[in-house]
């Protein structure tokens, strides 16, 4: 098992009473924080209406967070296949890999709010349809082949890309999942990564290891295969140094969340009728507001569902400030993500060792100062009888 690498799942979600500019901006300093903090990726969604997740092109936003970090992969999550011709979407992703030297990744999705298809014209039940139709040209194009395609939505007469992937052979491909099988069946079929984004909401939990073992078995039928460590489970999060701070921070802005997310998104919540939301998504898994080892906990709950999974990427939500945020991935990048690198694990050995070994270890040591005292004391003695001798 391989190193859980984790990240942000970044929709955004921005309230309406604050400034959108600055909000963006300030979107842009996470990920540059989280760059800095060692976080191994970063997903950036694509919405046209409802006034919270403003980013209406991941790859733009990629762009600029590019030039701000270093290390951290920026992935789309998702662009809305339907929505784009696949000829533009491929030669966008295909730039962007060679202005990140390899440090895109392509997620995609039939698109989540359907007052964007609405406002696209696109039927919702169509959706899905045209998310297959798309990816399946965008792959060929990936792979360097020269596609005429028609369907009753694009047209593409002789279409290849004029540049050839960055990376080798070319950017990961990752296709959304949340309750429905179809995720896991068009990942299966191609052998791409999958994003499951209702990982921890209760519906979602449920059918992560269905969803799993639909990939594999299509994977089979296809001739390719699954890779856990291509599979990312998506889920939200804050912490600090108490559950009691934890709550007390979330209080600054997950009621508005709340209200957007429960009326606007068709995942929902989990809420039981006359119970705390926030008690209600706490107890049922769906979200953590408590300590890192409340984030360990919940990792290896995830772990025992689908055990290997590659990263674990935290909701971004704005609960809480912006300070308070820093601070939560801040703690999650010191407490949490060196239990499941590993990165203790000698440091702890080598400690158990010299603790088993310490009445040796303390004994030699009082010995030696014990000589070195006698030592010194001869030497004082044989001095003063010098100078005695000497008188």
């Amino acid at each position: 098992m391989g190193k859980l690498r984790s990240g942000i799942f970044l929709a955004p979600f921005h309230p309406v009473d604050e400034d959108p500019t600055l909000a963006i901006r300030r979107d842009i300093e996470l990920v540059e924080w989280l760059d800095k903090l060692g976080y191994e990726e970063a997903w950036i969604g694509e919405h046209h209406s409802a006034g919270y997740e403003i980013i209406a092109s991941p790859e733009l936003f990629i762009a600029a967070a590019a030039e701000r970090t270093s290390r951290i992969k920026l992935g789309t999550g998702v662009v809305s296949l339907p929505y784009h011709n696949p000829l533009m979407a491929a030669n966008r992703i295909i730039q962007l890999d060679h202005m990140t030297q390899g440090r895109i990744m392509f997620g995609v999705g039939p698109g989540l709010l359907p007052s964007d298809a609405y406002m696209l014209g696109i039927e919702v039940s169509k959706q899905r349809d045209r998310m297959v139709e798309a990816l399946e040209v965008i792959l060929r194009l990936f792979k360097g082949e020269t596609v005429s395609a028609e369907t009753e939505w694009f047209k593409l007469n002789n279409a290849k890309l004029q540049l050839r992937p960055f990376s080798d052979p070319y950017p990961e491909v990752a296709v959304a999942s949340s309750v429905t099988p179809s995720g896991g069946k068009l990942a299966g079929k191609h052998g791409l990564g999958m994003l499951c984004v209702a990982a921890t909401n209760t519906a979602g939990y449920d059918a992560l290891g269905i969803n799993w073992e639909v990939a594999n078995k299509t994977a089979a039928e296809n001739g390719t295969a699954m890779s856990p460590s291509k599979l990312r489970l998506v889920g939200p999060m804050h912490l600090a140094e108490t559950r009691e701070e934890a709550r007390q921070q979330v209080k600054y802005g997950f009621d508005k969340w709340r209200h957007y997310f429960g009326s606007i998104n068709p995942m929902g919540l989990d809420a039981k009728e006359g119970k705390d939301p926030l008690d209600g998504m706490i107890e049922s898994g769906q979200a953590i507001v408590g300590t890192p080892d409340d984030a360990i906990a919940q990792i290896e709950r995830l772990q025992e569902k689908i055990p290997g999974f590659g990263a674990f990427l935290m909701l971004a939500h704005n609960w809480a400030n912006f300070e308070n945020t820093k601070r939560s991935y801040e703690l999650f990048a010191r407490h949490v993500k060196p239990k499941f690198h590993g990165a203790n694990t000698a440091r702890e050995e080598s400690l158990a060792w010299a603790t088993e070994n310490s009445g040796e270890f303390i004994g030699a040591a009082m010995n030696a100062a014990m000589q070195t005292i006698a030592k010194h004391q001869a030497e004082e003695e044989e001095k003063a009888r010098k100078r005695g001798a000497a008188d």
